[in-house]
Parts: structure tokens; C-alpha cells; sequence
């Protein structure tokens, strides 16, 4: 496993090469033959990068094929167009990629800073039109290096997702090998279905399952019907796909289910108060097991591409792993369970991956029909659940979204009941010979909700499920502002005041947050000098402060602090063809930059902590709670 990274200028490319088999390190400045020597003595090795899938590869295949590496640059860069549109020459080059960047995309730096690693920048402009100096080569090296090695860390970190995509050419070695481990989830699962693309033509031709039993809210249904017809009418099915996403983005349902504000489309459902919930008592997650995988198979609504029955193997597959780690963890074996839940990732990605790869009209499992009939009837059909429910007395709806709801019911054995034989009636109705359609009542004991993509919830065995950014568990290649999280989620189910826990942390890295500027703008600039204080106001004076003096960064990422100096003033983004700058998001009107490895670094005098305490109490306001 080889782990690279390129580097282009207009008269220079160089590259850093770190093979951690062997743990050697190769680099080379524009030299063919030493680039062509590595890649053939290394044709079997995997090739990981940050972005190579779309970048770092095709120069390194350009370069090999004799190309300017130059006008590929330009080509991604610049043009902003697909590598692979270059040439058709390329596919010449094998090579076995594999690209550690997220999706959705997150730069390396943004990650870089994330792991409280040095995010400073070389000062080697990349658009310089001359040949490099020997100190401008050096310098280069050093960053490219720098982020190779940053590149190993963030591979580490997301192991795991590396070890599911092999597991899955491991699974199945009659339809993917080893150099499919670059592709997407999306398509080696296509791979795996052995999809055969097709061209349908029926895109609005989606129907309703006969499991449906609405009456109170039929008149949903009766809009997505509405809505078949108007795309049939506008012959949206063969219109361009930039025409059909306009559409799609269109058409919303707004309404109020069981006394919530819902809203219903071609994506998913989504319901939750209209103001912040915190609740304890008799409160049931009414999840449904694998919904949309279970209901592809139940209702023969898996890819028409398919030519196999490999999906329904993976679904019983994974099934079965599950069942096995339900059995270890209630006889007290977690390292068994553990190696059963890692053992599931494989085929949990390619049963969660197909209903993308079904409306990518790239991906061979293109099925654009049946995906929105899974879509409509999964709305239609937690509706369904809704509506039967709702006749529970005293029964409340607290939250629903895409595969199940949150409810309150009286804390009483008839309330229960009633919801467990409702959930029956609808399992049996729901599912078929084919597969079953079946939920899971999880209780929970508190809830805090500030809506349905922000949540908190402690179990009635004292699990916490942590949903949204604000609450959510942070990992090292996901961590900004990670003292908030811990102060919101503190407070939430040990009742820590939000004082406490930031008062306590000496940590420099919790108190991150990570900013980049984006090409939108032309530099940053960062207010520090003595400020000019000027009060106005009669009953409430407000101090403002003026900053004569600023200094001016071009670097694209900054690791942000509060500051309890007043020499310290705003971050702004700065555009050429405006006057002033604009504060970047969730930043302090004091802040310090220190863009400097953080890790193991202690809180340092002028870090203002008040702040943080601040915007912990806002937080939590969003959620309701007055601390």
C-alpha cells in the first residue's frame, strides 16, 4: 500500500511516495523514468491518496503516458472538469486507487485540522511562471510531505471504512476484485448486482403499494398522485436531469400530522415541533428494521439492472451477523459482539448504497422508478403507522423522519399494548412472502429535541443516541468545537452546568473551530492592533470596537480561538470588490489564530473561556433549556 501525493507547477511537478509495507519513502522531481521505475515495480499495490480519485491519479497517468501534467492540472483545476474526460488514453495506466477523502468532500486541510495538526501552508505560489528554485523544491517537499503523512492519518482514523469496501471484494470474488476497492459504494455494489445499465423511460410511472390504509391524511397520497401526473404531462421523464432536479426540489408537501408541521417530497419525510421538546415518561423510538432495504426486497423493488439475486444473499447476510451480535453482547461477550457488528459494515454499505446508485444516472443500477416508489410508499406508509396510532388516548407525536417516529404515550400497560398490537397489525400488512417489514420499540427515558436533525435522547438502560451537529460524537477528523458537544451532552444527561465542564478542560484542541475561505473571496483578514472604543446607547451602553489596523493572510484554513485581549478583533472574508470583510460563521468577535500543531498543547492565558460558556447556554436555549 503506497500512499502519494503530487504537486504541479507550470514549469515542475514533483511527488512524495510513502510505502508503509515497506516503510520507504520515494520522491521525485521531474523525473519520468523514476516515476515509470516506481510504478512497475508497484503494479499490484493499492495507491492511496486524499483526492486521487479524481486528481493525483491522472497526473501520475499522464506523466507516465508522456502528458503535460500541466494541462491535466488546468483541465480539474481550473476548467473544473473530470479527469477521466481528458484522454480515453489513460485507461492504459492500471492502477489501483484509493481515495481517503470523505463524502460529502472535506478538504485534507479542514482534516488536518480536525487531528489538531500543523495546517500552515507553503508559501510557494502554485501559478508561479518560472522554473522552481532549489529552496522553493525543498519547501514544496516539505508540505507534500507533510501531507502524505497527514493522508496515513486520516486512512487510519477511517480504517474501518477501507476494511468494509475490501470485505466486500472479499464477498464477493466472482463480481469485484481488488481494483474495484477505489470505486464508490454505489458502484461496486452496481458491480455486485452484476447491473447491466438501462434505459427505462418510466421515471413517473411510480404506484402504491396495496399495503396502504389511509383515510385521515389520504389526501398525501392523493398529492404524490398529483404529482405523477404533472410529471407525465411536462414529459419530465425524458427532459434533461438538470431540468428533473429543478423539479424535484420543488415539490414539497407541507402539512400538520398528528399535531406537527411535516413535510413530504421525493426524499423522505421529515416532522418535529415547531418549537424545542423535553420530555421524559413513557417515550417509544418506533425504528423500522432496515426499512428501505427490507422493502426493496418485500416489494420486488430492487434495480431492474440487476441480474442477480445478490441483494437479498447480502440483506440475510448481514441479518444474520446482526442476530449473532445481539446473542454475543447479552452473554457478556463484547469482543465477539464487536467483530460481529465490524463484520456487518460490508454489507450494511452495499444495502444503503443502492437506493443512491438507483437515481445516478451514471451508475449501472440506474432505476429511477422504483427508487421513488421506494421513497413515496415509505412516507406513505410511516403515515400509515401515524394515522393508527393516533388513536391512542393521550398519545403524541414527537418526531418523525425518514425510517421510523418518536413517540409519548401515558405511562400505562393499555397505552403499551395498544402500540404493540398496532405495530402487528401494520408488520403484517407491511410485509411479504418475500421479506418481512418489521419495528423495533426502543424506550427511552428523556428526550431533549431542538428539531428533527438535532436530538438527544438517554435510554431506559442508559444508552444516549446523539443526533445533529450540536450533540453528536465527534471523532479526530471530525472535531470542531468539541468542548461545546461535550458541554451540551454533559449538561443533557449528568446535569453538569456547561461552567463546569469548560472551566475544567485545559485542552487546547476542544476549543478549536476550523474555518476555511472559500474561493468565493480573496483573502482573510485578521483585526489586531488597539482597538478605537466608542459607547453608545443611554439605558444599555454598547462598546464597539474598531480595528485601524489589519493584518492581511492568503493561507485557505485557520484554526480560530477565542481571545480575552482586546487587541484581538474579528476573522474576516475578504473580497476585492467590496469594502468590508464579512466575520466567518460560529467565530468570536476576539479570536487569536494559531495554525501550529495543538495536540497535547494546554489552554493558554488568553483563551476566553467565557465565550465558549456563552454560546454553550445559547445552544442549549435552541433546545430549550434555560441553564
Amino acid at each position: 500500500m503506497i500512499f502519494y501525493d503530487f504537486e504541479v507547477f507550470k514549469h515542475d511537478w514533483l511527488a512524495v511516495f510513502i510505502d508503509v509495507t515497506r516503510k520507504t519513502e520515494q520522491v521525485i522531481v521531474n523525473n519520468p523514468d523514476e516515476l515509470k521505475a516506481l510504478y512497475e515495480a508497484n503494479t499490484s499495490d493499492i495507491w492511496v491518496g486524499f483526492n486521487n480519485r479524481h486528481y493525483d491519479q491522472y497526473i501520475m497517468k499522464g506523466i507516465l503516458l508522456g502528458l503535460d501534467p500541466k494541462r491535466i492540472n488546468d483541465w480539474i483545476i481550473v476548467q473544473k472538469r473530470e479527469g477521466w474526460q481528458f484522454s480515453s488514453v489513460f485507461n492504459k495506466i492500471p492502477m489501483t486507487n484509493y481515495d481517503v477523502m470523505p463524502n460529502p468532500p472535506v478538504g485534507l486541510k479542514t482534516m488536518e485540522g480536525f487531528l489538531g495538526s500543523n495546517i500552515k501552508e507553503t508559501g510557494v505560489p502554485f501559478d508561479i511562471n518560472r522554473k522552481l528554485t532549489k529552496a522553493e523544491i525543498e519547501e514544496t517537499i516539505k508540505y507534500c510531505r507533510h501531507d502524505v503523512e497527514q493522508t496515513i492519518k486520516v486512512f487510519l482514523e477511517k480504517i474501518d471504512e477501507f476494511n468494509a469496501m475490501h470485505g466486500i471484494v472479499q464477498a464477493f470474488p466472482d463480481m469485484v476484485s481488488l481494483s474495484n476497492i477505489g470505486d464508490s459504494e454505489a458502484r461496486i455494489t452496481a458491480k455486485v448486482l452484476g447491473c447491466v445499465r438501462k434505459n427505462f423511460k418510466d421515471e413517473f410511472d411510480y404506484f402504491f403499494l396495496p399495503c396502504l390504509r389511509l383515510n385521515k391524511y389520504k389526501y398525501v397520497q392523493d398529492w404524490f398522485e398529483e404529482k405523477r401526473k404533472e410529471a407525465l404531462s411536462l414529459d419530465l421523464q425524458n427532459c434533461d436531469k438538470y431540468d428533473k432536479q429543478i423539479w424535484y426540489k420543488t415539490q414539497n408537501l407541507d402539512t400538520v400530522v398528528a399535531g406537527i408541521p411535516h413535510s413530504f417530497g421525493f426524499g423522505g419525510l421529515h416532522g418535529a415541533a415547531s418549537t424545542p421538546i423535553h420530555k421524559t415518561g413513557q417515550i417509544l423510538h418506533v425504528d423500522v428494521n432496515n426499512y428501505y432495504p427490507s422493502m426493496l426486497i418485500a416489494w420486488g423493488l430492487v434495480t431492474r439492472a440487476a441480474t442477480n439475486d445478490n441483494y437479498t444473499q447480502v440483506y440475510k447476510t448481514r441479518k444474520a451477523l446482526k442476530k449473532g451480535q445481539v446473542a454475543a453482547a447479552k452473554a457478556g461477550d463484547k469482543a465477539e459482539a464487536k467483530r460481529l457488528k465490524k463484520a456487518q459494515l460490508p454489507y450494511k454499505k452495499m444495502l444503503n448504497a443502492l437506493s443512491g446508485g438507483m437515481k445516478d444516472e451514471t451508475n449501472p443500477a440506474y432505476d429511477p422508478r422504483n427508487n421513488n416508489c421506494m421513497c413515496i410508499n415509505g412516507q406513505l406508509m410511516l403515515l400509515d403507522l401515524i394515522e393508527h396510532l393516533e388513536v391512542i388516548p393521550g398519545f403524541e407525536l414527537i418526531q418523525s423522519n425518514t425510517d421510523g417516529l418518536i413517540i409519548w404515550i401515558p405511562d400505562t400497560d393499555e397505552a403499551f399494548e395498544m402500540v404493540d398490537d398496532i405495530c402487528w397489525e401494520w408488520e403484517q400488512r407491511c410485509s411479504t412472502e418475500y421479506c418481512e417489514i418489521l419495528l423495533e420499540l426502543d424506550n427511552i427515558s428523556e428526550i431533549y429535541q431542538k428539531d428533527v436533525n438535532n436530538y438527544l435522547w438517554i435510554g431506559a438502560d442508559g444508552g444516549v443516541e446523539r443526533i445533529g451537529a450540536y450533540v453528536k460524537e465527534l471523532s479526530a477528523v471530525d472535531n470542531d468545537l468539541p468542548i461545546l458537544n461535550k458541554a451540551l451532552v454533559e449538561y443533557m444527561v449528568h446535569k453538569t452546568p456547561v461552567e463546569q465542564t469548560i472551566n475544567q478542560c485545559d485542552d487546547l484542541i476542544m476549543f478549536q473551530k476550523i474555518v476555511k475561505l472559500s474561493e468565493k473571496y480573496d483573502w482573510v483578514e485578521h483585526e489586531h492592533c488597539t482597538p478605537v472604543i466608542t459607547k453608545t446607547g443611554v439605558r444599555v451602553i454598547k462598546e464597539i470596537y474598531e480595528y485601524p489596523e489589519k493584518v492581511r493572510y492568503t493561507y485557505k484554513s485557520y484554526r480560530v480561538f477565542a481571545s480575552n485581549s482586546q487587541d484581538d478583533g474579528r476573522l474576516l472574508r475578504r473580497k476585492k470588490v467590496k469594502p468590508k470583510g464579512e466575520k466567518f460563521g460560529n467565530t468570536p468577535d476576539h479570536c487569536f489564530i494559531c495554525n501550529d500543531d495543538v495536540c497535547g498543547v494546554k489552554v493558554p492565558h488568553n483563551l476566553d473561556k467565557g465565550w465558549y460558556i456563552d454560546l454553550a447556554k445559547k445552544r442549549l436555549k435552541q433546545f430549550g433549556i434555560v441553564a
